[in-house]
Parts: structure tokens; C-alpha cells; sequence
């Protein structure tokens, strides 16, 4: 992690910035398959459990980076004690993970190209098209797909099935992006899907369901309605009938029927998103921006969201009416008011919904999920 894992909050209060899902993979996960290595986390201290560090010498990259062949190269021909550098932007070096928070170079290596870094939430589903397609690529190279039924209509080839993947009488056009399904995911029938689109590993796509480019869904997870542009990750559900758009939802994250996002102001102005590190409103210089949620958030049945509405971690929203464009971290209620949403309730619900996963909600993630508590107490001024 460097300085973006405090710009994406509250994204990143449950994980490091390299387990950000945009495209097809995390970043992590884009780096390991390009490398040919596996991967371990320089966080926080409160995550370490879950992400820890590896052991042995290492490679390390800047975490906020996503990776090109370029890019990939560079770092490749990395000695020990080179760092790679771009201005005063720290990307990758060879060091011992035991000195790694006194490490020292003994040369550095100005890197001249461009390349894709995630410092902002915003900045995940604005480049979702582009890492779908890189993605894609990286993923489907050389290799075939696994049959597709005929009852569906294809436009384009770049349409990839895995293993156990399955579509019934919809409609996929890859005219505009690739088609990604990952293994043991489901179209259901009736679908109108648009790429560059991904559906990743044991998730489904309900029936009647309108998908636009710029689509990432995470593993075990459904989704269904009209979504544009958007990046849902893994174990979560926007099953239903209702619009989201230009927006993030985290994990364990559940959308209640018919819930709406704004993505565009009436008078089209840019739109700003709450900013935890400067606590104020950031202009995202973007014109279209929707919903951004973190981990375990919640929304109930005709819940709407305004332009550009920041969703913290555990937050429970309800009620008629447009809620705050900021949405405390573990907060119960709505446009009505909300209340402090106790640990322990939360903890109740947490270990049902992990259970319908056949995962066990254990004291690892209820000691970082008490951690976010304590460092968010700030936010829940009511």
C-alpha cells in the first residue's frame, strides 16, 4: 500500500489496495498471472492476518498499479536494491520483506511511459472497460472456450466461456468490448449484454437483465436489472429490478429491490464524492458518477441514492426519501435520520449472510470489522 489506500477509503478499510477488483481480477491477481509468482500484502497493520506479507525476498510493486506489458518488463529486469520510479511515484523494487519499512536503494531507474494507477474510487469503474479488455486478453490467450448454447444469439467473437459456464436465449454482443463468463457462472434467459462485460466464477445474471460495457461482476455474486458501467465484487447481490450506474459496490454488499442510483446531475455539473482523507467534498472532474459502497453495506427494498453518494462499510440504508451523499460507516437509517449500527447486531447479521455461503464469519474479520469501527467513530456525529 502507499498514499491511495488512504484516497480509497472506505473501499480499503477492509483490504489492501492491491485486492481491488477492476476488469476481471484483482490487481493483485493481474500481477501474479503476468509474473508467473505468487503474492503476498504490505498493509495495514490491522489486515495483515488476512493479507500477510511473504517471507521470503521479494518483488514489490506498488499496489494502486495495474499492470501492462510495458510496465511488466520494466519491473522484470528489476536487481536487487534497483527501484523503479516515475517522478515521485514509487513503483516497484527488489528488497527483503524484514527491512521493507527501512529499505534503502542502491539505484534508480526512471520509468518514461504512462500506465494505469487507482488512487480514487471513482478511478475503478472509469477503467473498468480498458482492464476488462487487458484482462480478457491475459486470461483467454491461446486457449479455446467452452461451448455456447445455440439458443443464445452471438454478435462478435470475442465471447469467452469457461469451464461449467452457462447462457440460455439471450442476447451477447461483443461488438463493443469482449465477453468474459467465468467458470460455473449462469446467464439467465432473457439477458441483453453489451461488452467488454464480466462475470466472474460461480455468479449469475438473472432473468431479463439489461448489462451495458464496463460491467465487472465479482465472484458468487448475482445481479440482475440495469447496470452500466459498474463493478460489483465478490459475495454480493443487486439481484433485482432498479438502476446502477458509474458505481462500485464492495463485498457482502446487498441492494434491496428496485433501489435507483443518480449517476448524472440535473444541471450535469461535475460531480463530487465525500473524501476521507480531507473530510469534505472532492470534485471528481466527472460528469457521470453514481454510487460508490464498501464492504457489508446494505440498501432496502426502493432505497435511492443521489449523484455521486459515498456508502461506508456496514452501513444499513432504508426509507423513503434521498439519503446523505455521505453515508457514515456502520450507520442505521435514511433520509429520516440514522443511528449508531452496534457491533454486535452487525456481528448477528454478518454470520448469517456468511453462512448462506457456506463461510464462516471468524475472528479475523470481526477483529478488522471492530478496527474499521474504532476508526471511523469520527463519522458517526448523530
Amino acid at each position: 500500500d502507499d498514499s491511495s489506500w488512504e484516497t480509497l477509503r472506505p473501499l480499503t478499510f477492509t483490504r489492501p489496495v492491491a485486492d481491488l477488483r477492476i476488469g476481471i481480477l484483482t490487481i493483485a491477481e493481474k500481477w501474479a498471472k503476468h509474473l508467473n509468482a505468487d503474492f503476498g500484502f504490505q498493509t495495514q497493520d490491522y489486515l495483515s492476518v488476512k493479507y500477510p506479507a511473504k517471507k521470503n525476498p521479494s518483488l514489490f510493486i506498488n499496489g494502486s498499479i495495474c499492470p501492462d506489458q510495458a510496465l511488466v518488463d520494466a519491473i522484470s529486469q528489476l536487481k536487487d536494491g534497483e527501484v523503479l520510479i516515475k517522478g515521485d511515484i514509487l513503483i516497484a523494487h527488489h528488497n527483503d520483506p524484514a527491512d521493507f519499512k527501512a529499505v534503502t536503494f542502491n539505484k534508480e531507474i526512471q520509468y518514461t511511459r504512462d500506465f494505469v494507477r487507482i488512487t480514487y474510487p471513482e478511478n475503478i469503474f472509469t477503467n473498468n472497460p480498458a482492464e476488462i479488455r487487458k484482462d480478457f486478453e491475459l486470461l483467454t490467450r491461446g486457449r479455446t472456450s467452452a461451448k455456447i448454447s445455440s439458443t443464445n444469439q452471438l454478435l462478435g467473437d470475442d465471447i469467452f466461456f469457461e469451464e461449467g459456464a452457462k447462457a440460455e436465449c439471450s442476447v451477447l454482443n461483443s461488438g463493443y468490448g469482449p465477453i468474459y463468463v467465468g467458470k460455473n457462472a449462469e446467464i439467465w434467459e432473457g439477458s441483453l449484454i453489451r461488452g467488454s462485460f464480466a462475470l466472474c466464477e460461480n455468479s449469475s445474471i438473472k432473468m431479463g437483465a439489461k448489462i451495458y460495457s464496463g460491467t465487472t461482476i465479482g465472484p458468487n455474486s448475482r445481479a440482475g436489472g440495469e447496470i452500466n458501467n459498474s463493478v460489483i465484487w465478490g459475495n454480493s447481490a443487486k439481484g433485482h429490478d432498479g438502476y446502477l450506474g458509474n458505481s462500485v459496490l464492495g463485498e457482502w454488499c446487498n441492494i434491496g429491490a428496485d433501489t435507483n442510483n443518480s449517476n448524472l446531475k440535473n444541471n450535469y455539473a461535475e460531480v463530487k464524492l465525500y473524501d476521507y482523507e480531507n473530510k469534505k467534498m472532492r470534485n471528481t472532474n466527472l460528469q457521470f458518477c453514481g454510487l460508490i459502497m464498501a464492504d457489508h453495506a446494505k440498501s432496502g427494498i426502493n432505497t435511492m441514492f443521489n449523484t455521486g453518494t459515498i456508502v461506508g462499510v456496514s452501513a444499513n440504508i432504508f426509507g423513503g426519501g434521498l439519503p446523505p451523499n455521505h453515508i457514515a460507516d456502520f450507520s442505521w437509517g435514511g433520509a429520516d435520520g440514522f443511528e449508531n449500527y452496534k457491533l454486535d447486531k452487525m456481528f448477528e447479521t454478518t454470520e448469517k449472510v456468511f453462512g448462506r455461503k457456506n463461510v464462516i464469519f471468524n475472528d479475523t474479520e470481526k477483529e478488522i470489522l471492530t478496527k474499521v469501527y474504532e476508526l471511523t467513530a469520527a463519522h458517526r456525529n448523530f
